[in-house]
């Protein structure tokens, strides 16, 4: 599975394709130079499979490489970075 990152203005999006469709998502806003995480979205095709996980991973992997931090307003990806705790604790605006 490839996850794609799209970027249009101070939008932008983590997804994930199968058979031409969008199967998966999170988009994000940017905040100044940080990044708020608005809506995560996994279709029943990829439930189960720890696709949304993936999804906020490539996020925090994008974050550490520009050296700026996600606001994880969307309530999935708040509890991921609840439950990571200080794995991610190093790209948390907050």
């Amino acid at each position: 599975m490839e996850i794609k990152q799209e970027e249009n203005g101070h939008k932008g999006k983590f997804f994930v394709m199968l058979n031409d469709n969008q199967e998966a998502v999170m988009t994000y806003v940017y905040a100044g130079k940080n990044i708020i995480i608005e809506h995560t979205e996994v279709h029943e095709v990829f439930k189960g499979q720890g696709v949304g996980y993936k999804l906020v991973e490539a996020a925090v992997d994008f974050v550490r490489e520009k050296d700026i931090k996600i606001k994880p307003l969307c309530p999935f990806a708040f509890a991921v970075f609840k439950k990571k705790g200080e794995q991610y604790a190093d790209v948390l605006f907050k």
